[in-house]
C-alpha cells in the first residue's frame, strides 16, 4: 500500500484524521491512500466528488469509478498509475510536471479524466504538448489523404472523377503502380534532358549552321524537343487537374517547371517571328540568355527525391545560423580587406589597389578558397592573412552541426509520421474486419482511430484492439 503523506498544511486534527478522512484508491493496480481534506482544496476533481459523496449509492459510483469494494473501502479505477502519480501533485504543489516517457495526449486524456484543469500543467509541458498536436495533426492530414485516395466520393459526376484520377497519377506516385512508372520516366526525362544540355556545350558535338556559326547537334536538339513536349504535357496535364489552380500555379516547385519550360516556347518565337521586329543580333542574345534558363530543369529533381526536400527544409529552419554565418563573415571579410589594404600599401608591387577590391582576396581567403590571384607580399599581410583564413574556417564550422542537426530531426520525424500513418490504417482495417456494422465502416473507425492509436503509436506504445465487454489499456 502506496501512503501519500499529509501536508503541513493539512487541517485535519488528531481527532478527525479517522478512517472516514482517509480514501483508499486502486489505480491499475496500484495502491494508495489519500486524505481527504487535502482531495477537498479542488473540489471540482473527481476524487473530491468521490470524498464528497456522504451515501454513495450504486449509480453515484459507478458514474466516478470503475468499481468498488465496501469490505475494504476501496476504490478501483482502470487508469495509467505512472500518469496519475503526477497528477496528484496538483494537491500538494499546485501544478504537474509530466515524467519522461509519458505521452502528452494519452497524459491530457488521463487529466480530463480526473477533472483536473489544463492551466496546472507546467509550461515546459505544454510545449512538449503542442510538438506532440503538431505531430497528431500531420498523421490526421496523411490518414485523410490515404482514406480519400482509396474511398473516392460516389457523389461527384465522371469528369471529376476523372480530373481526381489524373491528378493522382501525376502528383501521388505512392498511389497506384501507373502513377510510379509516370514518376520514373519524369525522372529519367529530366536526367537525360540535363545531360543533352551539357553534352550540347561540347565544340567537337556541335555543328555549323548556313551562316557559320556553331549551333547543338541536331540529334541533341531532338532529344531536347522531346523532353520538352514531355515536360510541357506533364505540366498541363498537372494544371488541370489540380483542385486549386491558382495555389497550383504559385506554388514554388511549379513555377521551377514552368520556367524549365517557357524558354524553349520562347526562343522558338523569337526565331521565327523576331527577325522580324528587332535585329538578328538582338535575337540571338535574348535566345542565348533564354536558353541559359534550361539549368532550372535541375531543380525539378526535387520533386521526385525526399532527400532534397528534407535538406531544403532543413535551411528553411537554419536560417538564423545561416544568417549569423553570413554576418560574421561579412565583419571578417570588411576587417581583414581594410587590414590587408592597409598592410600592403608600402610595398610597391602590391595587388591591393582599393579597399573593395581586397574584398575579394578577403572572400577567397576566408572561405578558404585561395585561388591565389591577389596574394600579400609583406610580412604583416601573410600574418593578416593566416588569421584571417583561421577566422573563416572557424565562422564556417560554428553553423554546420546545428543545420545538420535540423535535418537529421525533420528526416526522423517524416520516418516516424510515415510509419504512424501506415500503422493507424492497418488499425483500421482491423476495426473494419471486427466491426459488425455494414455501412459507414471507414468513417466510424477514422473517427476512433484518430485519438489514441495514433497517439499511442507515437510514443511506441503497443495496442491491441478492443474486444466487446473490455476496456482498453495502454501496455
Amino acid at each position: 500500500m502506496w501512503t501519500v503523506p499529509r501536508p503541513r498544511y493539512a487541517n485535519c486534527g488528531g481527532s478527525e484524521c479517522s478512517e472516514d478522512c482517509e480514501v483508499a484508491l486502486n489505480v491499475g493496480g496500484v495502491k494508495l491512500v489519500l486524505y481527504g481534506d487535502v482531495l477537498s482544496r479542488y473540489p471540482e476533481s473527481r476524487l473530491a466528488e468521490l470524498v464528497s459523496l456522504d451515501a454513495p449509492s450504486a449509480d453515484a459510483l459507478a458514474a466516478l469509478c470503475d468499481d468498488y469494494d465496501p469490505a475494504n473501502k476501496e476504490f478501483y479505477f482502470d487508469r495509467d498509475p505512472d500518469a496519475f502519480k503526477c497528477i496528484i501533485d496538483v494537491y500538494y504543489f499546485g501544478e504537474i510536471h509530466m515524467k519522461r516517457g509519458i505521452c502528452p495526449i494519452c497524459f491530457i486524456k488521463e487529466m480530463e479524466f480526473w477533472k483536473i484543469d489544463l492551466s496546472y500543467l507546467d509550461e515546459c509541458c505544454k510545449s512538449n504538448l503542442n510538438e506532440k498536436e503538431e505531430e497528431l495533426a500531420e498523421i490526421a492530414d496523411k490518414v485523410k489523404l490515404i482514406l480519400d485516395d482509396r474511398e473516392g466520393d460516389p457523389a461527384v459526376g465522371r469528369s471529376e472523377r476523372c480530373q481526381k484520377y489524373v491528378w493522382k497519377l501525376m502528383e501521388k506516385p505512392e498511389s497506384s503502380l501507373p502513377a510510379r512508372v509516370i514518376a520514373i520516366v519524369s525522372f529519367l526525362f529530366i536526367l537525360v534532358s540535363s545531360i543533352v544540355m551539357c553534352l550540347g556545350t561540347i565544340p567537337d558535338l556541335q555543328v555549323e549552321d548556313g551562316e557559320g556559326n556553331l549551333v547543338e547537334h541536331p540529334t541533341l536538339d531532338a532529344i531536347e524537343t522531346a523532353c520538352i513536349g514531355w515536360f510541357t504535357i506533364e505540366y498541363v496535364l498537372r494544371l488541370l487537374s489540380s483542385p486549386n489552380k491558382v495555389r497550383f500555379a504559385l506554388s514554388f516547385m511549379n513555377i521551377i517547371d514552368f520556367l524549365a519550360i517557357m524558354p524553349f516556347y520562347v526562343v522558338l518565337t523569337l526565331t521565327f517571328l523576331g527577325t522580324a521586329m528587332m535585329e538578328l543580333a538582338n535575337v540571338q542574345q535574348a535566345v542565348q540568355a533564354l536558353r541559359i534558363m534550361r539549368i532550372a530543369r535541375i531543380f525539378k529533381l526535387a520533386r521526385h527525391s525526399s532527400g532534397l526536400q528534407t535538406l531544403t527544409y532543413a535551411l528553411k529552419r537554419s536560417f538564423k545560423e545561416l544568417g549569423l554565418l553570413l554576418m560574421y563573415m561579412g565583419v571578417g571579410i570588411f576587417v581583414f580587406s581594410a587590414l590587408g589594404y592597409t598592410m600592403e600599401q608600402s610595398h610597391p608591387e602590391t595587388l591591393f589597389k582599393s579597399i573593395p577590391q581586397s574584398f575579394w582576396w578577403a572572400i577567397i581567403t576566408m572561405t578558404t578558397v585561395g585561388y591565389g590571384d591577389i596574394y600579400p607580399k609583406t610580412t604583416l599581410g601573410r600574418c593578416n592573412a593566416a588569421i584571417s583564413f583561421l577566422c573563416g574556417v572557424i565562422a564556417i564550422a560554428l553553423p554546420i552541426h546545428p543545420i545538420i542537426n535540423n535535418f537529421v530531426i525533420y528526416y526522423n520525424k517524416q520516418k516516424v509520421l510515415e510509419t504512424a500513418a501506415k500503422h493507424e490504417l492497418e488499425l483500421m482495417e482491423l476495426q473494419m474486419r471486427t466491426s459488425e456494422s455494414e455501412s459507414g465502416v471507414w468513417e466510424s473507425a477514422a473517427a476512433e482511430a484518430h485519438g489514441d492509436a495514433q497517439l499511442a503509436l507515437l510514443t511506441g506504445a503497443q495496442r491491441t484492439p478492443k474486444e466487446p465487454g473490455k476496456k482498453e489499456r495502454l501496455s
